[in-house]
Order: structure tokens, then sequence, then C-alpha cells
């Protein structure tokens, strides 16, 4: 047990790194300027490291529930962790050498960070469904509202990573069947949508945890839990319509 604690402390600590990481470039983008939207921008390096470090930290709090070997638990989260690294890496490679970092087939080197990058979104998809499916196991060691937010929690994250998913294989078929420059434009149609699912892994298992501290009994967490499901359910389907409607 006491290992199995340093090791979340150490996702915890690399999760705060790419925060500090996304941070800093935030900086960057005040102090130099340049456009925030665009397929070379500050905002990627500054938005994926907040965002990874943000996820990395959310899905080794969350993996703590699930019905896991301690094992399995570790290499899951390992691999994740550096799969993250991994993405942001190359982001900010990219945006410090003034160039787009996905759908990039401009070079060999550009097309290699591309590849990798297209890669490393294959893995957070392998490792995030394993967790995913684990999450709908049986599970008694959890109060009835925390396993709906786990639940919950992991099926907005997989509509995030299929959105992203769908937005890259959009960006590649325009960029080998029309044109470079327009892949970069259309690659982000479903930005919105992919940025709001991302994060119901955190918010809504925060919230179960939240209410656990306030005293309700857990009829009525659930039915809490369940509401606050609905609406985020609603908040992804505002956002994927408006993505389609303005793609």
């Amino acid at each position: 047990m006491g290992s199995e604690r340093r090791v979340e402390r150490l996702w915890y600590v690399l999760g705060a790194v790419l925060i500090a990481a996304g941070i800093f470039h935030l900086a960057v983008f005040v102090v130099d300027g340049g456009p925030w939207e665009g397929p070379v921008s500050w905002r990627k390096p500054a938005t994926f490291g907040l965002s990874f470090g943000l996820t990395l930290i959310s899905i080794t709090w969350v993996a703590s529930y699930l019905p896991l070997g301690e094992r399995l638990r570790t290499v899951l989260l390992g691999v994740f962790a550096a799969d993250c690294f991994v993405e942001v890496g190359g982001i900010t490679l990219q945006a410090w050498r003034g160039v787009p970092s996905h759908i990039n087939r401009e070079t060999a080197f550009d097309s290699a960070v591309s590849t990798v990058l297209a890669a490393g979104g294959g893995v957070l998809i392998v490792v995030l469904g394993i967790m995913a499916v684990t999450a709908f196991r049986p599970n008694t060691r959890v109060p009835a509202d925390m396993r709906l937010a786990l639940r919950a929690g992991f099926v907005t994250l997989m509509i995030g990573l299929a959105t992203g998913a769908a937005m890259i294989a959009r960006g590649v078929i325009e960029a080998n069947t029309g044109s470079q420059e327009t892949a970069y434009v259309v690659t982000g149609f479903l930005k919105l949508a992919h940025g709001v699912s991302l994060h119901g892994v955190l918010v809504l298992p925060a919230l179960a945890w939240f209410l656990a501290f306030v005293g309700w009994n857990e009829s009525r967490r659930l039915s809490a839990v369940r509401l606050a499901t609905t609406g985020y359910g609603l908040a992804i389907a505002a956002a994927l319509v408006y993505s389609l409607l303005n793609a």
C-alpha cells in the first residue's frame, strides 16, 4: 500500500508539472502575443498542458475507486502519464518551432511528430477504454452515487476522445484529398464538444465525493448525481449540436 501511494503521488506531481507548463505558455502568449486561434499559436501548448495535467490528476484519483489490481492500475497510469508527456511535449516542440503540430506533413520531421501524436491518441483510447470498461464492473467497495459518477464520467471522457479522433480524421482526409491549409482550418470543428466532454470524469466523481461530506444519505446523493449527470449530458449535446451547426 505504501509503494502504491508513492506511485500515485508521482502521477500527481507529473500532472502538476504539465499544468505548470500550460501556465508558463499562457505567460509566453501574454508577453509574445500572436494569434490565439489557428494551427500555430501559444494556445496549444497552454491549453494542452493544462488539460492533460488536470486529466492526469483526475484519472489518478478516480482510478483509486475502480476495481483494478494494484499492478494493473500502476501499469495503466504509468502508460497514461508517459503518453500525456509525449502529447504535450510534441505539441510544445512544434509551437516553439512555429509550425503546426497535428496533421502536418510538410517535412519528414513534422510528419514524424504528427504520426507520434496520432499514435499517442490511440494509446489514450486503449488505456482509458480499459478503465471505462472497468468502471462498469460490479463494485460494492464504493457507494451507488460514486459508481454512477464514475461510469457517467468515463462515458463523457470517451465522448471527448471520440470527438478528438473525429477531428483528427477529418483533418487527415482533407489534407490527403484537399489542401493542407484547409485541413488546419477544419480540424477543430468539434473543439467545443471535445473540451466540454473531457472533464466529466473529474466533475461528476468530485461532486459525489463532496456530497459524502455534507451529511446527505446515499439516496439523496444518488439523486443529485443523477441530476448532475443529466445536466452534463445536455451540456455535451448542446456543444455537439453547436459545433456541427457551425462546422
